[in-house]
């Protein structure tokens, strides 16, 4: 087994600062502790290059820079995006799991030949998490607590390599040498342990693996030696897998208000990222979302508006950021913000089941198609329900036999439209979503059929018209009170049109009236 482990030293800076890009994020800003002392627990690049460090008093960071920014801790957002890191990496593995308060472990030794090797993918994992805005570090190790000490230490290396050469004994040798060196201070101990460990001059991991094991236990309780036991690999140290909410709720605070929607859409690509990789880790498409904006807290204390809700639905179920993205940024196009946005929060109210794509041979297969489907564009630009499809309904009269109804939607209503004829018409996904399973008739159809049908009787004695084929005898609707009898053929007019007529039979004649029903292309 090799575990990486994904920590994030920088985590509290991070949930506030990956919502706004480089540019955007130029003044210096700090994250600080609350109380009435507050001090500050981390600070950007522009902060820190003013002198201000961690633990400064406010006090003093204000004197260094007048126009710092400062937001206190938010720990319940710490929380949400270590799991939603966790949910990422299982993009990677099927084995993720949380070690707070600020790293992910995940199990990688069966995904090496997957993504062609551990340093394709530790390139992988780390620019990945970069793109989500976060600072990573990581550390490799045959088991998941040596993982998490190699990322505290900062040692790259993997841990792993002389396992495979010298056997298993060798290689929890090697693995305790590459510890042996690590402080205590980062090891998970109570500080009255840590404490009595460095009074005894035992600072490191080496010194302390090195003790006699029934000493350890008498003095400190058999939870050390067996916390020694799982790092080295001599017991088994199991972790509980992390489990993806059914729901997706992405929240990001920016650090400072935002008074363009413009602004937005850095933040927006962070949180379609993230709704992506769990879709993914779900083998999911969203169909429909919600992008809810928080406006300022004094706005809303003045009975101002609380929040924005922009919701769209998708033409069928999608999850590559490409697309989901370019139908937000449209949307976002037309909202007029009625005050200064502190966070946004991107959710999913309805998602479909969606299958994987396979992998290719080639280089180069692997690539996502980056097309926005016509459909949603337009009804991200236009209005939900600006724009339908017309699908087919299963009703034999031809001008009952279609439906008008929204995308992303399974319902509609009855149309006397026509389109072009369903699948064999090459529909994308958006359309064939929508398509009920029934079987159409194998009798050819007109592209553009007649609101009503027109009739045909003085025309017909004025020039002669071609029969081409036919007829089709259409007989239904007795149950409703609106039946219909009649014969369908493929004409030509004097113009040279192909068009679709029938012969009305519904009073029993056999010369009934002649009716024009719809064009051929």
């Amino acid at each position: 087994m090799l575990w990486a482990c994904l920590l994030f030293p920088t985590l509290p800076l991070d949930v506030f600062a990956r919502a706004q890009s480089p540019e955007q994020y130029a003044q210096p800003f700090a994250v600080v502790t609350a109380g009435h002392y507050p001090r500050v627990v981390a600070v950007n690049a522009p902060a820190f290059d003013v002198g201000i460090r961690d633990g400064h008093l406010i006090s003093a960071a204000l004197a260094l820079a007048p126009e710092l920014r400062m937001r206190e801790r938010d720990n319940e957002a710490e929380t949400r995006a270590l799991a939603q890191l966790a949910t990422w990496a299982l993009t990677f593995t099927p084995n993720a799991s949380l070690a707070p308060p600020d790293a992910v472990l995940a199990e990688i030794g069966g995904s090496l030949r997957l993504f062609s090797g551990l340093p394709q993918l530790v390139a992988r994992l780390v620019a990945g998490a970069q793109a989500l805005g976060y600072t990573p570090r990581i550390g490799l190790a045959p088991t998941p607590g040596a993982a998490l000490l190699c990322a505290r230490s900062g040692r790259t290396q993997p841990v792993f390599a002389a396992a495979h050469l010298a056997g298993a004994h060798s290689a929890k040798t090697h693995l305790a040498e590459a510890l042996s060196p690590i402080s205590l201070q980062l090891l998970d101990l109570p500080d009255t342990t840590r404490a009595t460990l460095a009074n005894a001059g035992i600072t490191t991991f080496g010194a302390l693996a090195a003790l006699p094991r029934d000493g350890l236990a008498r003095r400190f309780g058999a939870e050390l030696v067996q916390a020694l036991d799982r790092i080295l690999g001599r017991s088994a140290d199991p972790r509980a897998p992390f489990v993806p909410p059914p729901r997706f709720a992405g929240r990001l605070d920016f650090p400072a208000p935002v008074y363009e929607v413009e602004a937005l859409t850095f933040g927006v690509n962070r949180l379609v990222q993230e709704l992506a990789a769990w879709l993914t880790a779900r083998g999911l498409g969203v169909v429909r979302l919600q992008l809810a904006l928080a406006h300022e807290r004094y706005v809303q204390q003045r009975g101002g508006v609380r929040e924005t809700c922009v919701p769209f639905a998708l033409g069928a179920p999608a999850r590559t950021p490409v697309h989901l993205l370019g139908v937000l940024r449209e949307r976002l196009a037309r909202v007029e913000l009625p005050a200064a946005v502190e966070a946004i929060t991107l959710t999913s109210e309805e998602t479909s089941s969606l299958p994987g794509r396979n992998l290719g041979l080639l280089p180069g297969d692997e690539a996502v198609p980056g097309e926005v489907p016509l459909v949603d564009r337009l009804r991200a630009r236009l209005g939900e329900d600006a724009v339908t499809l017309i699908v087919p309904h299963a009703e034999h009269r031809p001008e009952r036999a279609l439906r008008e109804a929204f995308p992303g939607h399974a319902g509609g209503r009855p149309s006397s439209l026509t389109p072009r004829r369903g699948r064999d018409s090459g529909g994308t996904a958006a359309t064939d979503a929508l398509l009920p399973d029934f079987s159409v008739p194998d009798a050819p159809r007109p592209v553009w059929l007649l609101a009503e049908a027109q009739p045909l009787a003085h025309v017909l004695e004025r020039e002669p018209w071609i029969l081409k084929d036919g007829p089709e005898r259409i007989e239904s609707g007795w149950w409703d009170g609106a039946d219909v009898r009649r014969d369908y053929f493929i004409a030509e007019n004097p113009r040279g049109e192909r068009v679709w007529i029938y012969r009305d039979h519904r009073y029993g004649t056999d010369d009934g009236e002649w009716f024009l029903h719809g064009f051929f292309a």
